[in-house]
């Protein structure tokens, strides 16, 4: 998709601004295409036409709308090759990941909530002989939905699915760094017959489109999926409008190993949670704990798994480590590891750009995957978000100990810990400061349950009945039992 459009009211529209984007692939360095510049003419639009399919939306049943959002997840299913290539060319992950991973999830995101939109969640409550109470659950109206750059069309979907399955109308806007397959799911769901105005895409960066679509006085609700200092900047947009918020933010993840860990497996599952999406997802365990007398152990297995791990061009089917998102993301990795080397760090493993690549992607954005060890659990590289391959390794004597490591940083969206001791795991879990905590895994996702983090982490939780719930408001209407 050398261009990628709006979509807005059934249609792919060009932004009224008649400004555009540079696409660029991760991979290369080179721009690839032009993408739609949005403002806030172009949310109005989007707004408008959202508004003017409420209606007949949110009156259509369940089952209707849940058919609906099937269509379209045929739709992406049927096209999940070319998805998964346009994700990968996007992203700069490997293929091997988007085919598996994140177009097959956001299929899985559509059927999820297509299902989820049959449920009755009208309660009853009897007040004695008195009166009934009856609890409908109603759709906000126009929501407005803002989706990062690290998992594009996964996370879009994840946000998209139920909020049209509870019977708003959305107005969505992905990420400027990773919009092609936001846009072709645009085209897919007017393939689908989705109704005009039911789901907008915008494009733009945030800025521009994003903050008009937070600021939008008609949009009732938002859900977004980003950094945490713009989180902030949306609450504080967000509030005197009262609009709905939910915010995933970012997150510093522990990852406890005890001495009686299963250490074949943990070490296998985590290489793969310190590396897997270059280190670009939320729930990395970037923080490794492990217990001294398995230390040296654990960093020998992590620092040859980590030097084994293949660098290369994404659509390359072999390749394990793709580029990262852009120019400036990288330099900044690369900022946060010679930050670590200055307070004390050893680099034992990466922490470089590769000196060697694809001639393709000699001016790609790759770094090395990087392990460190020696530094505080204060220092700066253990107490914010890189984003990227970078993990560091501390040792811990004590379970209390652990426990305080665990809880050191502002950030609490998730924790993984790894011990045979089931009653220590439960004791540990229970006090992990976190909104999801595996034990002896990691990334294993049931979509009926919450997801979400605490402290710095976020607001609110997604996924499941928590979801439905964000997207309706309940009404309680009393009836007064009738005098006989």
């Amino acid at each position: 998709m050398n261009q990628v459009l709006n979509t807005i009211n059934g249609q792919q529209v060009e932004p009224t601004n008649g400004q555009w984007l540079q696409n660029i692939e991760p991979a290369t360095g080179s721009e690839y295409g032009r993408i739609a510049g949005s403002g806030a003419d172009d949310v109005n639009l989007a707004v408008e036409a959202a508004e003017g399919a409420f209606s007949a939306w949110s009156s259509m049943s369940g089952s209707d709308r849940g058919d609906c959002i099937h269509r379209l997840a045929d739709a992406v299913e049927a096209n999940l090759d070319d998805l998964a290539r346009l994700e990968t060319i996007d992203n700069g992950k490997p293929i091997s990941l988007s085919r598996s991973l994140d177009i097959p999830r956001a299929v899985t995101n559509l059927r999820f909530f297509a299902e989820a939109s049959l449920a009755d969640r009208t309660e009853e409550y009897e007040t004695g002989d008195v009166a009934l109470n009856t609890v409908l659950r109603q759709p906000v109206g126009v929501v407005g939905l803002i989706s990062p750059w690290n998992l594009p069309l996964y996370l879009l979907t994840w946000k998209i699915a139920p909020a049209l399955a509870a019977g708003n109308t959305v107005v969505a806007k992905p990420s400027e760094l990773t919009p092609v397959t936001a846009a072709r799911l645009g085209e897919l769901s007017i393939e689908a017959g989705f109704p005009a105005g039911v789901l907008n895409i915008v494009h733009g960066t945030g800025p521009s489109a994003g903050e008009a679509i937070v600021s939008h006085p008609r949009i009732k609700a938002i859900s977004f999926t980003g950094g945490t200092s713009t989180g902030a900047h949306i609450a504080e947009t967000a509030a005197p409008h009262f609009k709905k918020l939910s915010l995933e933010l970012g997150g510093k993840n522990p990852n406890i190993l005890f001495e009686d860990a299963d250490l074949e497996s943990a070490m296998a599952t985590s290489l793969r949670s310190s590396f897997a999406n270059q280190g670009q997802i939320c729930l990395c365990g970037s923080r490794i704990l492990v217990h001294r007398s398995i230390q040296e152990r654990v960093i020998e297995s992590l620092v040859e798994g980590a030097r084994n791990l293949k660098i290369g061009d994404p659509l390359d089917e072999s390749t394990q480590q793709g580029a990262l998102i852009s120019s400036s993301h990288r330099d900044k990795v690369a900022s946060c590891v010679d930050s670590a080397r200055e307070e004390g760090g050893e680099v034992l493993c990466g922490g470089r750009c590769p000196p060697s690549l694809p001639d393709r992607c000699e001016n790609g954005y790759f770094y090395e995957p990087t392990v460190i060890t020696g530094l505080d659990m204060e220092a700066k590289t253990n107490m914010e978000e890189i984003f990227g391959p970078v993990v560091t390794i501390s040792p811990f004597d004590e379970e209390e100990e652990a426990i305080d490591m665990a809880n050191a940083t502002r950030y609490g969206l998730s924790a993984s810990l790894w011990t045979r001791d089931e009653a220590r795991a439960r004791r540990v879990s229970e006090r992990i400061e976190a909104g999801t905590v595996w034990v002896n895994c990691w990334l294993l996702r049931d979509l009926r349950v919450p997801f979400g983090g605490v402290k710095h982490s976020g607001v609110g939780r997604e996924g499941g009945e928590e979801a439905m719930r964000f997207f309706t408001e309940p009404k309680t209407i009393c009836q007064a039992r009738s005098a006989t």
